[in-house]
């Protein structure tokens, strides 16, 4: 078993407004690819150039779901981290992103509210030339404190 197995990510208490995280990924057709295959969509306008140009767009557009994958992915990875699970979410998609572009996200932590244990964090999204490609809120909770019991991790549970 891996030692990331047990890795956790800020608590509450380890989280301030103004921390901020930036994440750049190269969204590749294959990972467009993957994504629909999981999710069994086949919308042309994500596969076929020459439909997408139809409906007037450059090419292959990178379906929006998966750019929320990123972000959430984000939040579980790093920032607040393992154990972070998000709670709310609201996106504005302002231009599409299409495949082999290149989109860089922003995080901050703009609200930290103890009392429902949720930070709230703000993301936008940006490709080249900083044409913003979406806005994003999140509120998400952070995961608790775990403390060592016998040998084994214990979650501390306050209720």
């Amino acid at each position: 078993m891996s030692e990331d197995t047990h890795r956790q990510g800020k608590t509450i208490d380890e989280l301030f407004e103004g921390d901020s995280l930036t994440v750049n990924e190269s969204i590749s057709e294959r990972d467009v690819m993957l994504y629909l295959g999981t999710t069994n969509d086949n919308n042309p306008l994500y596969t076929q150039d020459e439909y997408a140009k139809k409906m007037e767009y450059k090419g292959a557009v990178v379906p929006q779901v998966l750019l929320m994958g990123i972000i959430t992915s984000s939040v579980s990875k790093l920032l607040p981290g393992p154990g972070s699970l998000v709670v709310n979410s609201s996106v504005n998609f302002v231009l599409p992103v299409y495949h082999n572009e290149d989109v860089t996200f922003n995080f901050e932590i703009i609200k930290v509210d103890t009392m429902k244990e949720v930070v709230t964090l703000s993301i936008t999204g940006n490709k080249e030339n900083d044409h913003r490609v979406l806005d994003a809120v999140l509120m998400v909770k952070p995961p608790k404190k775990f403390s060592a019991v016998d040998g084994l991790n214990k979650l501390e549970v306050n209720i």
